[in-house]
């Protein structure tokens, strides 16, 4: 799959695997050929974008739940 990657591309990998595991990274750079950091910016957009929503919505909406927790965990270690 290495080239263009689609955000319904993303979303598939991050439905296929959810969970953080050692050879995550691995997985990511060999199937996808981008890099871990760059697969987090890519999902973050194809889990906000109509595209990424129309390839997956159950996927896309997990993924912008776990964003918007993330960030109130954030904020709430800030506001402390």
């Amino acid at each position: 799959m290495i080239g263009t990657v689609t955000p319904a591309d993303i979303l598939a990998f991050e439905a296929a695997n959810p969970h953080h595991t050692p050879t995550r990274a691995e997985r990511i750079r060999r199937e996808l050929g981008i890099t871990p950091i760059r697969y987090f910016v890519l999902l973050k957009r194809a889990a906000s974008s109509a595209e990424g929503i129309a390839a997956d919505a159950i996927t896309a909406r997990r993924v912008r739940d776990q964003m918007a927790a993330r960030a109130a965990e954030r904020a709430r270690r800030t506001a402390a």
